[in-house]
């Protein structure tokens, strides 16, 4: 089977998502979260990437990135491999880590970006680790939201120009208004 052409756009804004393999936890504690993040800013740099926001969850984890330059799959190749290596090594283990190639869908316009800042933010609640995203520490919702210290691979600049300072809160907080509270 052929590999899926990878879209490579020069200023090109990317939902990009990685699953563990057979959906196997990639984070499992702390340590593997914080490992990710310092890898994350390792490959940012590298790559001359804006990272937009991030959500870590225990099998997946989510990235809103932006390329200047045409370096995603060289970015990726770093990012997950690197990630690989060093969890593969802490946990005296061998195979793959991901479920197959990284997922990487352009963004098709400012509506798109609005609702992808939203869905990162509520993947934690989603899932059912949280209630309110800003307590989810592997994001980067309460940074965004100015409730926590961005890390400094973090660019706040398209949020805020996007919502304002409080903008994004209450976008986020719109749906969470609307689903059914439990019992």
């Amino acid at each position: 089977m052929s590999q899926k052409h990878r879209v490579e756009i020069p200023g090109g804004i990317f939902h990009i998502t990685a699953r563990g393999n057979a959906q196997a936890e990639i984070f499992r504690d702390a340590i593997d979260y914080l490992e990710f993040l310092r890898k994350l800013a390792l490959v940012v740099a590298e790559a001359r990437w804006l990272c937009h926001a991030y959500c870590l969850l225990p099998n997946h984890y989510h990235l809103l990135v932006e390329t200047p330059e045409p370096t995603l799959a060289f970015g990726m190749h770093r990012l997950n491999g690197r990630y690989a290596r060093w969890f593969n090594r802490r946990a005296n283990r061998v195979g793959h880590v991901f479920q197959g190639p990284y997922y990487a869908e352009p963004v098709s316009g400012d509506e798109h970006l609005l609702e992808l800042f939203r869905y990162i933010a509520l993947n934690p609640v989603s899932a059912g680790l949280c209630s309110d995203p800003a307590e989810w520490r592997w994001s980067s919702y309460a940074a965004t939201i100015g409730l926590a210290d961005a890390p400094s691979f973090l660019t706040l600049d398209l949020a805020r120009s996007l919502f304002g300072t409080a903008g994004l809160r209450s976008f986020v907080a719109a749906v969470l208004s609307q689903r059914p509270q439990p019992a």
